[in-house]
């Protein structure tokens, strides 16, 4: 089996991984515990099912340092096919990172105000839960700054996959489309809050470009052209 081949199912097994958390606390783990506007229902559901949340974000974190991994399972598979559009990739993915580390720190700074440590003790219970659904708005803000930047790197992602000669260019173009979509969400969270909804149905087939991608190279790898090869 060539290398090629071998490292785009690395990156393949390793997106795939990612996908998995990301989608347990991204999107079960909210919808599941938090209802908006109402901090009273979201603090009991969060107390009733502490380990849950506690568990979302774990997996966020772990879905970080998957991420760094692949990112580097990619470059090694694209830094022949175009090193400068590799190394751009590289940068804006990994500038993400920290900020999905970081803010995990709202989640924990919610969970702290629920579970009412001693030096809490000066607030009320009202209040500690209106702070709580505070953090919690807040780290829903900071995953809509992340995803400027898991959109910004797909286009450089894109671009290689296009130019490589080892994948469907399709898929590339896909990338591309996807690369507009989460910025277009964040963006409209920012500038029309009301319109969010919205953004985010026009968007949604957008959105499924990378799962394209991650099923290829799990499934098939990274085939390089026979003339390639045989060089």
């Amino acid at each position: 089996m060539q290398p090629t081949k071998n490292t785009g199912r690395v990156a393949g097994l390793l997106y795939t991984v990612m996908g998995i958390p990301a989608v347990f606390t991204l999107v079960y783990v909210p919808h599941v515990l938090i209802v908006p506007g109402n901090a009273t229902v979201t603090a009991n559901n969060i107390l009733a099912s502490e380990m849950l949340f506690r568990g979302g974000i774990v997996c966020q974190l772990m879905n970080g340092i998957v991420f760094i991994f692949l990112v580097r399972t990619l470059y090694r598979l694209f830094d022949g096919v175009d090193k400068r559009y590799a190394s751009l990739m590289v940068t804006l993915a990994l500038l993400s990172v920290p900020i999905m580390f970081l803010n995990e720190l709202n989640q924990v700074a919610a969970l702290t105000l629920l579970r009412g440590a001693d030096f809490l003790a000066v607030l009320g219970e009202p209040q500690r839960q209106a702070l709580a659904m505070m953090f919690l708005h807040l780290h829903g803000q900071g995953v809509n700054l992340a995803a400027i930047f898991w959109g910004l790197w797909l286009f450089p992602f894109g671009v290689l996959v296009m130019r490589s000669g080892f994948l469907p260019r399709i898929l590339g173009i896909l990338l591309i489309v996807n690369s507009f979509a989460y910025p277009a969400v964040t963006l409209a969270s920012l500038l029309w809050p009301s319109y969010v909804n919205v953004v985010n149905r026009v968007v949604f087939i957008p959105e499924l470009g990378e799962l394209w991608i991650m099923q290829w190279l799990l499934i098939r790898g990274a085939n390089l052209p026979l003339a390639a090869a045989a060089s």
